[in-house]
């Protein structure tokens, strides 16, 4: 079993920078692809973006030329840097990775808000 911790939300004005960062408990082996969610308060969760083992990236709509999702070693598999935020992109963000041909992991979440 593996836990995942996500750091680096809080609160930042609109237009600003934060860099999301996923821990994992014990280094992850074999994985398939790494993700970004989010879930603002009544609305249900979405991708926000995706990178898979090869480095193939995928990216919401609404994020793409702002939000850069990127990979990085067995312990801390994945980053996002976020940047130009916008009040719309508050949210608890979570980071997901998929073991291939095995089971997926998510974090507990780190609550990102955007507000003067």
């Amino acid at each position: 079993q593996v836990q995942l911790v996500e750091s680096g939300g809080g609160l930042v004005q609109p237009g600003g920078s934060l860099r999301l960062s996923c821990a994992a408990s014990r280094s992850i082996f074999s994985i398939y692809s790494m993700g970004w969610y989010r879930q603002a308060p009544g609305k249900q969760r979405e991708l926000v973006a995706a990178i898979t083992s090869g480095g193939n990236t995928n990216y919401a709509d609404s994020v793409k030329g702002r939000f850069t999702i990127s990979k990085n070693n067995a312990k801390n598999p994945v980053f996002l840097q976020m940047n130009s935020l916008k009040p719309e992109d508050a949210a608890v963000y979570y980071c997901n990775v998929q073991i291939r041909g095995g089971p997926t992991y998510w974090g507990q979440g780190t609550q990102v808000t955007v507000s003067s």
